[in-house]
């Protein structure tokens, strides 16, 4: 408990674990506490956003017109650790955390009064078309085209990475509209339906056996000009906006602290990991120091301020730290952890090609069948959502010469 908060935050924090107790289905913990990727399988994060958004907490920061709680960043805070503390699964955040801010802030007010409310009900599910095979951290240099005709754009291209695109039915990319004199021009924030002719779905799937990614095929596929966000060829803008909040729109301080709790109950029953606790013991101290910078962040945003660098700073701070977590869970599982045994987990994803035992049995614990396939997710935290050298640039430009 942090002695600056006031009677009315600790009650909160009281109403907050009180709704948890009654809505966190024991399913619903299960599956966070199995889970491999930072993503939910869809239907555990709809089926948890359905919870939150009966109570009216499903989109916090959000405007109060639109569904908002008129929270304080404190009791933003709080809920976020009370969240973790208490197992429950993360939602998706390509539709709440990123296309809805975007929309919130440079939408129409029809594209406001359409797209929200499917949002929060779930109605629509979205992924994100940023990078293509040859633009990924070089974002700008994005080749996929929508030429106008009329009151259409036709769109022909390619979006590679999408997570849960095969589950989504929206998607929101950028694409190239016009070629100018800077790479950053010309480039357009369009909502695509995912089920328009045209489109298509290939699966990816990932070192840790899970298919969560996808590339997505566009060929002609004709998309309303009335789904520009923001200005025809001034996307880029866009774009920057929405990447503050998928970078910094989050807490990771939470999450490794309930993964180390578990973590250190695993070690305290080992021989010989005097090792393994000095670095988790480096952990947990560095985790402290990111739980102080992401409540100075939250201190930022409650006074008006934007994500800025500091999104860039927590982003690399939180998906290293987490990395290192996973380096010391996989030791800690042993040889265990060798066998693939995603039915003893939670994937982000279907597993193709794995064919579950029959009496649904697995070899040594929960902890170790998902310590592998955890640490190789992981790996793609230093490269989603611009690289962490890409972000370390990012805060040199900004902080770094003054």
């Amino acid at each position: 408990m942090r002695s600056s908060w006031s009677d009315a935050d600790l009650e909160f924090r009281r109403e907050v674990r009180a709704f948890l107790a009654a809505e966190l289905t024991p399913d619903l913990r299960e599956a966070t506490r199995r889970m491999t990727s930072v993503y939910a399988p869809p239907a555990i994060a709809l089926e948890w956003q359905r919870r939150l958004q009966a109570r009216g907490w499903l989109v916090p920061n959000w405007p109060i017109e639109h569904g908002g709680c008129g929270w304080s960043q404190v009791q933003s805070y709080i809920f976020t650790h009370e969240c973790a503390a208490a197992d429950a699964p993360p939602l998706s955040p390509m539709g709440l955390g990123m296309c809805g801010p975007v929309l919130l802030g440079h939408g129409t007010p029809e594209q406001k009064a359409h797209y929200l409310p499917r949002m929060l009900s779930g109605e629509d599910f979205w992924c994100q078309g940023y990078s293509e095979t040859e633009s990924g951290s070089d974002l700008a240099s994005l080749r996929m085209k929508a030429v106008r005709h009329g009151d259409e754009f036709v769109c022909d291209g390619h979006k590679i990475w999408t997570t849960h695109g095969h589950a989504a039915n929206m998607i929101f990319c950028l694409v190239r509209t016009a070629q100018l004199a800077r790479p950053q021009q010309g480039i357009t924030f369009l909502l695509i339906d995912m089920t328009t002719p045209g489109v298509t779905v290939q699966p990816i799937v990932s070192i840790s056996g899970e298919h969560i990614q996808n590339l997505i095929t566009f060929d002609a596929v004709r998309v309303p000009v009335a789904n520009v966000v923001g200005a025809i060829d001034g996307g880029w803008t866009v774009a920057k906006y929405l990447m503050e909040f998928e970078r910094g729109g989050s807490l990771y301080a939470p999450g490794i602290q309930v993964r180390l709790r578990r973590l250190s109950a695993h070690l305290a029953d080992m021989e010989d990991a005097a090792d393994l606790r000095r670095l988790a013991a480096a952990i947990a101290v560095d985790i402290e120091v990111m739980d102080a910078l992401e409540l100075q962040f939250m201190m930022q945003l409650s006074a008006g301020g934007a994500p800025g660098s500091m999104a860039s700073v927590l982003k690399v701070l939180g998906t290293e730290l987490s990395q290192r977590l996973t380096e010391v869970e996989l030791v800690a599982a042993g040889l265990h952890a060798a066998a693939w045994q995603p039915h003893m987990a939670c994937p982000g994803g279907p597993t193709p090609g794995f064919q579950a035992p029959a009496d649904g049995k697995g070899c040594g614990t929960l902890y170790a069948a998902k310590a592998a396939a955890k640490y190789f997710n992981d790996r793609a935290g230093s490269i989603y959502a611009g690289t962490n050298e890409i972000q370390r640039n990012i805060v040199w430009s900004t902080m770094g010469r003054r």
